[in-house]
């Protein structure tokens, strides 16, 4: 790709070309400069071309942008590739924290739409590149609320349990073939946005974290990213689901 010089040929990512989705910020962003620090060729895709662009520029990448929910969008952003050797689908998000009897149909559905539909749409438009790779990777950022339900978080959660079951199902579907399928499920991060964009205001943002030492920041989950990407391509690590100390599980959580 223009612009990108070669990495050193010792590094773990050598060669290799990453996608990265949702990478304007939060996990994204960091899993971008990670991958980009280990050696590999980064791509940044994003519907923030100004902040994707900066970036893209501090560490070498490529970006393009993308917005998953748009399959034209999605057309031109994978015409634009002349290699993928790794996908990263991070773009996501909660947009909602009503219980279910007061649910916002609309906030579902976007839910659904970034979240599932999204990593779906650029997974099977990308997958004839990571067969072609012959050592390809799909990583799903996915949540522990995948794996959980809790009150006021349903269209979250029932989100996050589909990118749950569209990677199991997705791996069983590839077995045999030379592409692993990889998830890591987060509980805690705090980021800039995420809390924000889900209870629309900067005090309830502050409240999700109040009292919790150390939650998880996004640097955090994209060291285990980019550990497992930098596995041997015969070792699969299914499911990584990484927590702060001190959050137990999703219901328990330590406030000091």
């Amino acid at each position: 790709m223009s612009g990108v010089s070669l990495p050193p040929a010792d590094l773990p990512g050598s060669g290799r070309t990453a996608v990265v989705t949702g990478a304007s910020s939060g996990i994204g962003a960091a899993t971008a400069e990670r991958l980009a620090a280990e050696g590999f060729h980064v791509v940044l895709g994003a519907r923030r071309l100004d902040r994707l662009t900066e970036l893209a520029d501090r560490i070498g990448g490529r970006a393009l942008p993308l917005d998953v929910t748009d399959p034209t969008s999605v057309d031109a952003f994978v015409a634009a590739l002349d290699r993928v050797d790794v996908l990263v689908n991070n773009a996501g998000g909660a947009f909602d924290a009503k219980p279910v009897a007061e649910a916002d149909v609309d906030s579902w559905q976007r839910s659904f739409e970034v979240n599932v539909v999204g990593a779906v749409r650029l997974t099977k438009a990308l997958l004839p590149a990571l067969r072609a790779s012959g050592a390809g990777d799909v990583l799903f950022v996915g949540s522990t609320a995948g794996m959980i339900s809790y009150e006021g978080g349903a269209s979250y959660t029932a989100a996050k349990h589909g990118v749950h079951t569209l990677a199991e199902t997705l791996r069983l579907e590839l077995c045999g073939e030379p592409i692993r399928v990889i998830e890591i499920a987060p509980g805690m991060v705090r980021t800039d946005e995420f809390a924000l964009n889900r209870t629309g205001s900067a005090e309830a943002a502050e409240a999700v974290y109040r009292g919790v030492r150390e939650p998880l920041v996004a640097a955090d989950v994209a060291d285990c990213i980019a550990w497992t990407l930098t596995r041997p391509h015969h070792v699969n690590v299914d499911l990584l689901v990484v927590r702060p100390r001190a959050q137990a599980a999703q219901h328990k959580v330590h406030r000091e």
